[in-house]
């Protein structure tokens, strides 16, 4: 399925005439090598119908519609004859064609597509350009011959699109590139693309034990297994510890409610394409939840509520459902069915910029003890489709605006990308790659509470609107999980690992030591495995570093002699001989305190710069 970018980019290259923003040179210089790669697949393949290639964040791609799908061989060859190309030094040459003329030129070649999009598209005259032969409908600008390309590689899986990104339509082959200005900056790149597939959460999920998705139960679903699951129960009980200190209450609501309460929400009118069909249940119409927060103003809505009460806090980590095409399903990361860390504040207006300071606070103070502090931080304002007074948004975006100025925390403006109900923040988390991800947001309404007629008695006797504060700071815990995997590479902090501590006895003499070191361990609140299999000790240690274990402990007859452990680290290798007891007791310290690193981590291991 096409992406959103690709729709963009199409709207960009428009009739000529039409104005569009500038390009930065390395917008011009991918989009040339977008040329540059349909022109190579042109000479290939003929047959072919060129769609769009815009630039991306790294590079480029194309959409073909082909008669069959391009195969590894078929990239390797568009490679060669793009490189072919580039040594030609074709010039790249803009050319202004009376419409009706460059209609019969592309309908004369087999192009409908391009004949589609100049119909639509195209001003009088088109604006063209060339690369020897090749010919494509685009607004541009571009470089000035192909010899100023230096540096390009394609991405050797070629992936599905449909046109103009609407399913119905012909199913296209996209083929995507990475380009930069030099080849040190190409190869920078790549390495990094490498490292991320090393770190791949679906594959360390499958490696690691931790998750899987069934064709059973269906795309887009988690199946949590054992370790998995521990690791989520961690999660969970940290975040609702800090919950309940940081001052708010533990809620919980159904799966489903009448479809009435999304009525009187709002969400069918401005969130239906995201929501299930609804369901009949004894003639009448319940929705499956895509959000949590209209039963929190239900909740507020069952009482009478004075002034003095407010601020209300409530959170809880409810499972939500909201439809995702098939196409842009990927693995933890987007998914069908997921548990949001959702919370709601409910105040007064002279309490909003305090509750949203405190919000902000708490949500980088989480996030770091994960090992996340550096973020890329929007505010989001008023979208074109949006619900409430000019006002209110008004008020709702400067509280926003207030908070982050006194936190000195950077930002930058995204216009227009608020949600329907009013302005937010969000908070991309940096990982180890410097990726950024989507976790946390924080969400200004004051018309919800309107729609579900919330009232307060106020100090006056009368009845006064609260203001509502809608916030996650994990996002869904199931994405949240997905990122942890890839910064920590698989290997948890301490606190966090499903197995902290393996003991490996050298030989069957040395089990029942084993197992009480074990024992005593456990007595300390660490989770301890013995690995007993009759296995050569190498091999044992082996398999305890690919699942990840912080700590390995080798026992054999010295050991047994002396009372002690021979420490292997993850990470940092032999430690040598230990105490069973100063061992223990240390590194239960380590994950009472929910260390990031332990003390034998060398600082450069574990996914943390």
């Amino acid at each position: 399925m096409s992406s959103p970018s690709a729709i963009e980019s199409f709207d960009q290259t428009g009739p000529s005439g039409e104005s569009k923003p500038a390009d930065s040179p390395l917008e011009i210089y991918r989009h040339s090598s977008a040329h540059l790669l349909a022109a190579a697949v042109m000479e290939l393949f003929p047959d072919t119908q060129c769609g769009i290639g815009p630039p991306t964040g790294d590079g480029f791609f194309y959409d073909f519609l082909v008669s069959r799908p391009f195969t590894p061989e078929d990239l390797k060859a568009i490679e060669k004859k793009m490189a072919h190309i580039v040594k030609q030094n074709r010039p790249i040459e803009k050319k202004l064609i009376p419409k009706a003329e460059a209609l019969e030129l592309f309908e004369q070649r087999g192009q409908t597509l391009k004949c589609e999009l100049i119909r639509e598209k195209g001003g009088d005259p088109v604006q063209c350009y060339t690369m020897g032969d090749f010919i494509d409908f685009c607004l541009g600008p571009h470089l000035a011959s192909t010899k100023e390309i230096k540096a390009f590689k394609l991405n050797p899986s070629p992936a599905a699109a449909y046109w103009k990104g609407k399913e119905g339509n012909p199913s296209m082959q996209r083929i995507y590139g990475y380009g930069f200005f030099t080849k040190e900056e190409l190869q920078q790149h790549l390495d990094r693309l490498e490292e991320a597939r090393r770190r791949d959460h679906r594959k360390l999920g499958r490696e690691l034990d931790l998750f899987s998705i069934s064709e059973e139960t269906g795309a887009g679903l988690i199946l949590w297994h054992p370790k998995g699951g521990f690791i989520r129960k961690q999660i969970e009980d940290f975040w609702r510890d800090e919950h309940l200190k940081g001052g708010y209450d533990i809620v919980y609501s159904p799966h489903i409610a009448k479809l009435d309460l999304w009525h009187t929400s709002g969400h069918t009118e401005y969130y239906r394409e995201n929501m299930y069909s609804p369901m009949d249940i004894e003639t009448v119409e319940y929705q499956l939840k895509p959000m949590n927060c209209p039963f929190h103003l239900t909740i507020y809505r069952s009482k009478l509520r004075s002034y003095r009460e407010l601020p209300f806090r409530w959170a809880e980590l409810g499972t939500v459902y909201r439809f995702e095409r098939s196409g842009v399903l990927h693995g933890l990361m987007r998914v069908r069915g997921f548990t949001q860390d959702d919370a709601h504040v409910f105040c007064r207006p002279d309490q909003l910029e305090d509750e949203i300071l405190g919000v902000l606070d708490f949500t980088t103070g989480i996030l770091r003890a994960f090992g996340f502090d550096r973020y890329d931080i929007y505010l989001s304002t008023k979208p074109e489709k949006a619900i409430g007074t000019d006002e209110e948004w008004e008020v709702s975006t400067a509280a926003l605006r207030k908070a982050l100025d006194l936190r000195k925390l950077p930002y930058e403006v995204d216009p227009g990308e608020g949600v329907f109900y009013g302005p937010k923040i969000d908070i991309k988390i940096k990982d180890s790659l410097e990726r950024a991800w989507q976790c946390s947001t924080i969400q200004v309404d004051f018309h919800n509470p309107e729609r579900f007629g919330l009232e307060y008695i106020a100090e006056d006797g009368k009845a006064h609107r609260p203001v509502m504060i809608h916030r996650a700071l994990l996002g869904s815990l199931e994405r949240f999980f997905g990122v942890l995997i890839e910064h920590y590479a698989g290997a948890f902090p301490l606190w966090l690992a499903p197995v902290q501590v393996v003991v490996l006895p050298i030989a069957e003499r040395h089990q029942e030591y084993a197992d009480k070191v074990a024992g005593d361990l456990r007595a300390l609140g660490l989770r301890v495995n013995v690995d007993d299999r009759s296995e050569k000790t190498g091999y044992k240690i082996r398999e305890a570093q690919l699942q990840k274990v912080p700590y390995m402990l080798v026992v054999g007859d010295k050991e047994v002699a002396a009372g002690t452990v021979a420490v292997r680290h993850r990470h940092a290798g032999d430690l040598g001989p230990q105490a069973v007891a100063e061992f223990g007791e240390r590194v239960a310290r380590m994950a009472t305190e929910r260390s990031l690193q332990e003390e034998d981590q060398p600082q450069s291991a574990g996914g943390v710069s």
